[in-house]
């Protein structure tokens, strides 16, 4: 079995419970052969390494490599629930890249890519492990932070903000102006996982409405 062949541009519609299925039956399978035990086990290691690498590309975007949207969907109904049942803070940001279209359309798509490869790093340089990182589409991330109170989600937020403003993005011998704008919103201002998600989009719009390259919370001035 060589696994350098493996394709890992494919895009997975499989759901990670029927590949955790469909790994376990496999394995079953193996261990019933009447083959030596450490022929067994050899192949047991492969199909689990192909199984955790198929796996994570599942739930990973490929250009970023931070968690794509599919599985934002999942873990934000886990998290929401995780944080109702204890009673605990969830924040949730919506973080976009201003004026995106403008890097595609002057230096072309490879350089719209490099920004957001630049951007999903300082993300991950940013944040705790705690925090879950996505790629939404397109030019937007998502940020939960889970057991973060709304006033605390907004000091590593506007601290990511600072970051890409200082940041050098420096494509071939172009040195890119780059912002974000931001919104966050707590569960404390909703009983509504839906709502969460749209009390931050709104914020984010308030930011890109009053001047861009700025963050604002829902549950401080944009409730009106």
């Amino acid at each position: 079995m060589v696994m350098e062949n493996i394709n890992t541009d494919v895009n997975f519609e499989i759901p990670a419970d029927v590949l955790d299925e469909i790994q376990q039956n496999i394995q079953s399978i193996i261990e019933g052969f009447d083959v030596p035990y450490e022929n067994k086990l050899d192949v047991i290691k492969k199909i689990n390494f192909m199984y955790s690498r198929t796996k994570q590309l599942s739930i990973t975007d490929p250009l970023t490599n931070l968690y794509n949207r599919r599985y934002f969907e999942l873990s934000f109904e886990r998290e929401f629930m995780r944080a109702k049942r204890y009673n605990c803070d969830l924040s949730a940001a919506v973080i976009d890249i201003d004026l995106f279209k403008s890097f595609n359309d002057t230096y072309g798509h490879a350089c719209g890519d490099f920004v957001l490869k630049e951007i999903a790093h300082l993300l991950i340089k940013n944040f705790r492990q705690t925090d879950l990182l996505f790629r939404y589409g397109g030019e937007e991330f998502v940020i939960l932070m889970p057991e973060t109170s709304l006033k605390n989600a907004f000091i590593p937020i506007e601290r990511l903000r600072k970051m890409v403003e200082e940041h050098k993005f420096k494509y071939k011998d172009n040195i890119l102006n780059v912002s974000v704008s931001g919104g966050i919103a707590s569960n404390k201002d909703t009983d509504d996982m839906y709502s969460l998600f749209d009390n931050a989009d709104r914020a984010l719009y308030f930011s890109k409405e009053n001047g861009r390259n700025r963050i604002s919370s829902f549950g401080q001035w944009i409730k009106s």
